[in-house]
């Protein structure tokens, strides 16, 4: 992966981070990270501002000390869509077929479907952490799948989020919300706890966010339903 790729696959794995982090990060002298950052911006992959416009660090401006806040760099849409599926198209069409031919229920039955498999792959990475540390291994098999998620903290006292920054169904969930909606909810299957989706790069917002309750043991209860018990 050559050096423009790693800035914005950084981007994408991080969310918006200025020259500085990024050449901390990658490794790189801040003269390297700016020049491909300069590449980057000039062919529409990235944006640059003052303030995060999106992420733990949105709307804050960034200092640097004296002088003028640090430039924030973050992905723009169509630097996002260098790392989308290319069966988009595919997908759409054939979830677009299914609709017609067996109406919204159908649809949804497949959401559903989606996330149950989802959520089987997850199981056992999951659940054989101590609760406390169920979002943290959740938010490493999102990575697994190519998610390119984190966990922000420091949110506030009761909650965390699981940022997904990168959802190789992302166009086609724009068409077709209940993927959104059935994976929010295998999420909470998985944690044993309610969780809430803030925000979906589906409906045009830079990053996926899930609010998520600091669990503590007391709050997992002792049975939950199943992704067989889903599909049944």
């Amino acid at each position: 992966m050559g050096a423009p790729a790693r800035v914005a696959r950084a981007l994408l794995e991080g969310g918006p981070q200025t020259t500085a982090a990024l050449a901390v990060r990658l490794g790189l002298t801040t003269t390297a990270v700016r020049r491909h950052l300069d590449a980057l911006v000039e062919t529409g992959h990235l944006e640059s501002a003052e303030r995060a416009p999106y992420g733990p660090a949105a709307g804050r401006g960034v200092s640097r000390g004296r002088g003028r806040p640090a430039r924030v760099y973050s992905l723009t849409a169509s630097g996002r869509e260098t790392f989308e599926s290319a069966y988009d198209d595919l997908a759409v069409g054939a979830l677009r077929f299914l609709g017609q031919s067996g109406g919204p229920e159908a649809v949804a039955a497949y959401s559903v479907h989606r996330a149950a498999e989802l959520e089987t792959r997850y199981s056992d990475m999951v659940s054989k952490v101590p609760v406390t540390e169920r979002v943290a291994a959740l938010v490493s098999a999102l990575n697994d799948d190519g998610y390119a998620a984190s966990l922000v903290e420091g949110v506030s006292d009761t909650t965390v989020q699981i940022c997904q920054h990168h959802c190789p169904v992302a166009h086609v969930a724009a068409e077709f919300p209940a993927l959104c909606d059935a994976e929010t909810e295998a999420f909470g299957r998985l944690l044993g706890i309610h969780v809430t989706r803030l925000a979906t790069l589906a409906h045009g917002d830079g990053v996926c966010t899930t609010l998520v309750p600091r669990i503590r043991d007391t709050d997992i209860p002792t049975t939950t339903r199943t992704a067989t018990e889903v599909l049944s």
